[in-house]
């Protein structure tokens, strides 16, 4: 029987982190693993939400370090779908910053992760597909389709 396809909204996932010292680097600043492996948390969540079941993570696309985070910053984590094959889930993952003094906010770091949802024994197995709701999302499908087509095109050439 296969499940009906579920929107974005139903497993957008949101993850506040308050910075401390022991995240930090000498420069006060959040170490890239800290934030890398905070991301990774926020897409687990998020691919978990969607497949309602146990997902790993396969592999992780352009990540990007725009701005650092300073200790005593809020790092606010959003990740959503972008695209759902037959097992495997591609998620965004946007990071910005907010300065709880002066109350900006920063964009600060971007990247795709790709999880496969497991069944009991551990083999990959179906997950709903999903559902566009706008314009926009439609042409986030296709964009994202076409990163798919490079990596397995990048795993066909060892790349």
């Amino acid at each position: 029987m296969t499940e009906p396809a579920k929107t974005i909204a139903e497993s957008h996932t949101e993850m506040v982190q308050l910075v401390l010292p022991n995240d930090a680097n000498p420069h006060g600043t959040v170490l890239g693993g800290t934030v890398m492996h905070w991301m990774d948390l926020a897409a687990a969540i998020t691919a978990h939400r969607h497949a309602r079941g146990p997902v790993v993570t396969v592999s992780v696309d352009k990540i990007t370090f725009k701005a650092p985070i300073k200790v005593g910053q809020v790092a606010i984590l959003k990740s959503r779908l972008t695209y759902v094959g037959r097992s495997s889930m591609e998620i965004q993952v946007d990071v910005d910053c907010e300065d709880l003094n002066r109350g900006t906010h920063l964009h600060t770091s971007r990247a795709f992760f790709t999880f496969v949802a497991l069944d009991k024994a551990g083999e990959p197995r179906a997950v709903p597909q999903l559902k566009a709701e706008s314009e926009e999302q439609r042409e986030e499908l296709h964009m994202a389709e076409e990163r798919r087509n490079r990596r397995l095109e990048d795993r066909k050439t060892g790349g």
